[in-house]
């Protein structure tokens, strides 16, 4: 497999640099033997050697550094998708993750959340940051939509809020559970040393003494699936399954699903929905 991943490489590269226009891209809109970009021109937008990038296209010259894969990503205009391709066709691997901050979700995805009108459902970054939800979301855990956009974190939430904090049973256990998930997130999105987590650790830190010593424990979660207890003022304790699902080509962004542990949580949650209806 890994003589032929050269070839493939290179394959790729080349049908990727047919697909640009030149003229658009300030090299002239002449006459040409063939489409797209010329090697010595996208060895000049990705600021590489044109001899080494004719190497990669004919597969020779060994394997390529994750910088210079990245230059010609650049050089190519490649999405995100294409550029984890081409990684995987160079070095055999993903890249690295760079965290990318989201203000918010698509419509479509919107949709799904509103879909599952009896499961409440979140969107959130790996800042966890709440950037969907839905209505059964709205009644059973938070209005998001009252609150603003900075107070739409689970953390701030969860350290900085007695309502909150009341509505959680076994608080203790889930607080050290969200600082182990969420020190696991944003190193897995590449954001741990990002001044967007240095700024809310230490805004955590001198809110919550409690989140201050559980981030010095250095604990490191995962948080796939497990059980919620909430205790919710109108319907009274819940056990809540919830599961976690990465959102296709949005690595940045988890969706967290909740659905009733038994039958007779499963009643208590349609009588609460109900009751919001009216």
């Amino acid at each position: 497999m890994a003589s032929e991943a050269p070839n493939q490489l290179g394959t790729y590269l080349r049908d990727r640099r047919t697909r640009l226009d030149p003229a658009a891209l300030g090299f002239g809109g002449g006459r040409r033997r063939t489409p797209g970009l010329r090697r010595e021109e996208v060895a000049s937008r990705a600021n590489i050697s044109p001899t080494w990038y004719t190497w990669l296209e004919q597969g020779r010259g060994g394997a390529p550094s994750a910088d210079v894969l990245d230059r010609i990503a650049k050089g190519l205009m490649l999405t995100e998708p294409e550029r984890e391709h081409l990684y995987m066709l160079g070095l055999g691997r993903l890249p690295e993750a760079r965290y990318q901050a989201v203000d918010g979700i698509t419509p479509r995805l919107q949709r799904v959340l509103d879909g599952m009108v009896s499961s409440p459902a979140i969107i959130k970054t790996a800042m966890w940051d709440v950037v969907g939800w839905n209505r059964a979301a709205a009644v059973l855990l938070t209005d998001y939509a009252k609150l603003p956009r900075e107070g739409r974190n689970i953390l701030r939430l969860m350290f900085g809020s007695d309502h909150v904090r009341r509505r959680n049973e076994d608080w203790e256990r889930i607080a050290r559970f969200v600082v182990g998930a969420f020190r696991a997130d944003v190193a897995r999105a590449g954001a741990s040393a990002s001044a967007e987590v240095t700024k809310l650790v230490g805004e955590l830190c001198g809110i919550s003494p409690e989140f201050a010593a559980l981030w010095q424990d250095n604990d490191v979660i995962a948080h796939g699936e497990g059980v919620k207890r909430i205790y919710h003022p109108d319907a009274g304790p819940l056990a809540m399954e919830f599961s976690s699902f990465a959102v296709e080509g949005r690595p940045e962004l988890v969706m967290i699903i909740y659905n009733p542990a038994s039958p007779e949580d499963a009643e208590r949650l349609r009588v609460l929905l109900d009751a919001h209806d009216g």
